[in-house]
């Protein structure tokens, strides 16, 4: 199966190559995001392998239809950025890569956590001035904090998991609870309770139009003083500018973001280094001393990557012989 990639990157091809050796899917790498002005591209692929930020709206699935292709196989467990009613109608189904590595990004997020309570940042870098006064450093024990978990699918478990073994009391919030938080003695409770509760809040759920700003004025503004908030999910469960006036006046003593809604515009995956930031937002974030940002790098593990690229050819594989791939979305 010939076989389009966009956002593609030296490790994409370097584990997707691996995992392709000595199947018949012959993959065209493209630099490029995937959108109206670059679909062309994709003519005569069967496939197209698609990732976070490329734009799989509707002209572009009628495009893609158009030029052979069959196929939507996301390397990613995300899928907000495909239109599914369309992928339908012209015939175009969707895949995905549903679990790659639920301990990357529950350990990022962690990682995040210590570092924003613990203020590792600007410690190390007093240190590398010759600085090595205390003051300004202080932070807080994990052990018996209540932490708030939205989303308990594999990665939030994962997550909740880790923070059990720090001490943590664990509430949680899903539409669908499951018994291994259960056994980890969360407690599931509603929205408001969890924002109110919690000294530590972590989202891991997908972006939908439910959980679209989540965290957004109105739930800010229940949370306990000094609250800290991570985001290793998408950037759209977090309204930016409701977080900032949290930030602002003390109500969110700490953010953590590996995300951002309009990270695409920002660049992230690229160096922009040379660069004017043109999001205000953005930049405005970058100004507080309790936020720590990240380029979604979360799931950037050697293991992640491996099954990402592993489930990505075994979902086109399955496909070229059954017509099906494995983890289709809506199947």
């Amino acid at each position: 199966m010939r076989v389009a990639v966009f956002s593609s990157k030296p490790y994409d091809e370097q584990y997707l190559g691996v995992a392709a050796a000595g199947s018949a899917h012959k993959l065209d790498f493209f630099e490029a995001s995937l959108n109206c002005d670059v679909v062309k591209l994709a003519a005569d692929h069967e496939a197209v392998c698609a990732f976070v930020h490329d734009d799989v709206n509707g002209q572009v699935l009628r495009d893609l239809a158009e030029g052979g292709t069959r196929l939507i196989a996301l390397r990613a467990a995300g899928f907000n950025n495909v239109d599914l009613d369309v992928a339908k109608e012209v015939g175009i189904k969707v895949c995905r890569v549903p679990a790659y590595s639920p301990y990357a990004v529950a350990e990022h997020a962690v990682a995040l956590i210590l570092s924003l309570v613990r203020r590792t940042p600007r410690a190390y870098n007093r240190v590398r001035d010759g600085n090595f006064a205390l003051d300004g450093l202080l932070g807080y024990d994990l052990n018996g904090k209540t932490v708030g978990i939205v989303g308990t699918g594999r990665i939030g478990t994962v997550f909740a998991g880790i923070m059990k073994g720090f001490g943590c009391e664990l509430l949680a919030f899903d539409p669908f609870p499951n018994d291994e938080m259960t056994k980890l003695g969360a407690k599931y409770v509603d929205l408001r309770e969890l924002f109110s509760n919690s000294d530590i809040i972590a989202l891991h759920a997908p972006l939908t139009s439910d959980t679209h700003h989540l965290v957004n004025a109105a739930t800010l503004s229940v949370v306990k003083p000094g609250v800290t908030i991570v985001n290793t999910s998408r950037g759209g469960l977090i309204d930016t500018e409701a977080a900032i006036d949290a930030l602002k006046d003390g109500r969110l003593g700490y953010l953590g973001l590996d995300v951002y809604e309009e990270e695409h515009a920002v660049g992230f995956f690229e160096d922009q280094s040379a660069s004017i930031i043109q999001d205000d937002t953005f930049a405005r974030l970058l100004t507080f001393p309790n936020v720590l940002i990240t380029a979604h790098q979360a799931f950037f593990t050697a293991e992640a990557l491996q099954n990402i690229a592993e489930t990505t050819i075994a979902n086109l594989t399955a496909f070229e012989e059954t017509g099906s791939p494995v983890h289709e979305v809506g199947a």
